[in-house]
């Protein structure tokens, strides 16, 4: 596979890349068809999953590569990856507040954003999960733009595997929009339609940060502590609350150390 990427343009890359992790998207939305709930602990469990895989991600794979650009550049190593980690939860924080959207198993009237809204539960469920894809998809299309820039520290192994294992935790993601709205009584194409519309956005922000950091190097560093600080937030805020909220907490918190490990995995054996 990694011979197969090598003779691509990077944009191609990174668009093939995320085309992968919205098909895995669209892939747990399809779990609506083959049955019409599922248990809370199976849910909970894939949240935690995801949250160690998205914690993982982030620093094997975002701000480690951050951090060693940095020292073989001669600037102060813990700047770039300080100052874009932060930056990057301040950026989610400030859509978190601004865009209406809603948790799976929220009741409505808990719908996050300053702003009243009448939307419609399936639209916030979807602004949730997109929140979501967004640092997903930048860390991708980072990733690959790192390695066109011919960063030594940056390896196309390395963005496989954080493209890899993004997919494998958007699989949740799709079924926790999907099956929600199914069990509510909308129809299997409407829940499925909304569960994999949410993965859209990874592909439109991966091209965006590929060509940022490919065009303009200084800002590599940056970016990719950006796009781990951004991922992070969401695990925090979001991810990791939302899996334990109905008592699952141990196996939640089992799941999150299989999903790391499994990450780390991945960028070790292949980056």
């Amino acid at each position: 596979m990694v011979d197969f990427f090598q003779n691509l343009h990077p944009v191609v890359q990174t668009l093939l890349a995320t085309l992968f992790t919205y098909g895995m998207t669209a892939l747990g939305a399809g779990l609506v068809f083959a049955t019409r709930g599922m248990s809370q602990k199976l849910l909970d469990g894939m949240l935690g999953f995801a949250a160690g895989v998205m914690i993982a991600a982030s620093y094997w794979s975002l701000l480690g590569p951050s951090i060693e650009m940095s020292e073989n550049s001669g600037a102060l190593a813990w700047f770039p990856a300080a100052s874009g980690f932060l930056l990057g939860g301040i950026f989610l924080w400030g859509i978190d507040k601004v865009l209406p959207h809603l948790h799976p198993n929220m009741p409505m009237g808990q719908a996050e954003g300053y702003h009243p809204t009448s939307r419609k539960r399936s639209t916030l469920l979807v602004l949730a999960i997109t929140l979501h894809n967004i640092p997903e998809g930048l860390a991708v299309g980072i990733a690959f733009g790192a390695v066109a820039n011919g960063t030594s520290d940056a390896t196309l192994a390395g963005a496989l595997a954080l493209a890899i294992g993004i997919g494998i935790q958007n699989f949740p993601e799709g079924a926790a929009v999907s099956l929600p709205l199914r069990g509510e009584g909308m129809s299997k194409g409407k829940s499925f339609f909304y569960g994999q519309f949410s993965g859209f956005v990874e592909p439109i922000a991966a091209i965006i940060g590929c060509i940022s950091v490919t065009y303009i190097q200084p800002i590599l560093p940056y970016a990719l502590s950006f796009a781990a600080g951004a991922m992070i937030f969401v695990v925090a805020e979001e991810v990791i609350p939302g899996s334990q909220e109905r008592g699952n907490k141990d196996l939640a918190a089992m799941s999150l150390m299989v999903g790391f490990t499994i990450m780390m995995i991945l960028d070790v054996a292949l980056g």
